[in-house]
């Protein structure tokens, strides 16, 4: 289960000193350009600290349907904060396209989104990294997030959607920063990781998709989709998702029955 690893993505204020002072230009910033990541969008929903109870909703259909609901608006909103960083990252890629070199500022602002999304930009020029974070900052279809929340949590009744509102089965590896499986082998560290809210698993789920070398073909797809300004078909990105689980495959099979049969592409 290595794919549900979840990345560090503190941002580290020495690394921001640092490409200052080695890019050091003096250079007048792009007009219109952020001088800094713009803060996330914030949802006027106060989060709920708990799922609602799905298991007792006795009709099967009206139970998927309030369960997909209830997670649509956090899905939407988590999207919706990362489309709106892609939006300023996109202008700085055009402007690298051109050639031209960005103010410190600027660099400083594209190397602490790299630092965010796992992009190794040690050997890499302006051009490459802007590229690379422009596969990387993207959304998730709605309908493969849901399918796979579905999968991960039993539909809402899973104990750490429960418990630590985690919705998508990630994990973590210091003591005490979730829940602890009681079928886990004896000679394994990791936990189920919890969460203070249902939004802040969503963006973490997001966040691995979008980071985690398990999902560079994922990632790929989507940027081909991207290029034929094709819309992101969940279906066939969910191909791309076989690191997300043991049962590698037969995931990706369970993920993308639950796509067509619930018709979640509709949503």
């Amino acid at each position: 289960m290595a794919g549900k690893m979840l990345p560090g993505s503190v941002l580290y204020p020495g690394l921001l000193a640092l490409a200052l002072i080695i890019f050091g230009w003096q250079l007048s910033p792009v007009k219109g350009l952020p001088e800094s990541i713009p803060e996330p969008v914030v949802s006027e929903q106060a989060p709920i600290s708990v799922f609602p109870d799905f298991a007792a909703v006795v009709e099967v259909d009206e139970r998927k349907q309030q369960f997909f609901q209830f997670l649509k608006d956090y899905i939407d909103a988590a999207n919706a904060e990362v489309l709106e960083t892609r939006q300023q990252l996109k202008r700085y890629d055009e402007i690298a396209a051109t050639g031209s070199r960005f103010s410190p500022t600027e660099r400083a602002w594209i190397l602490a989104l790299a630092d965010e999304y796992d992009v190794d930009t040690g050997e890499l020029f302006e051009r490459e990294i802007t590229a690379e974070l422009m596969r990387r900052v993207d959304e998730v279809p709605l309908a493969m997030a849901l399918a796979q929340a579905a999968n991960e949590s039993a539909w809402g009744t899973s104990r750490f959607a429960l418990e630590g509102n985690n919705i998508f089965g990630q994990w973590c590896f210091e003591s005490g920063c979730g829940l602890v499986p009681l079928q886990r082998q004896g000679n394994a560290s990791y936990e189920v990781r919890k969460f203070e809210s249902i939004g802040e698993s969503v963006r973490a789920y997001i966040k691995n998709i979008n980071s985690q070398y398990s999902y560079e073909e994922l990632r790929e797809r989507r940027a081909r989709m991207r290029r034929r300004n094709e819309p992101l078909n969940a279906f066939d990105l969910a191909a791309g998702l076989a690191a997300y689980s043991e049962r590698g495959e037969n995931y990706v099979d369970e993920v993308q029955n639950l796509i067509l049969q619930n018709e979640l592409d509709r949503l």
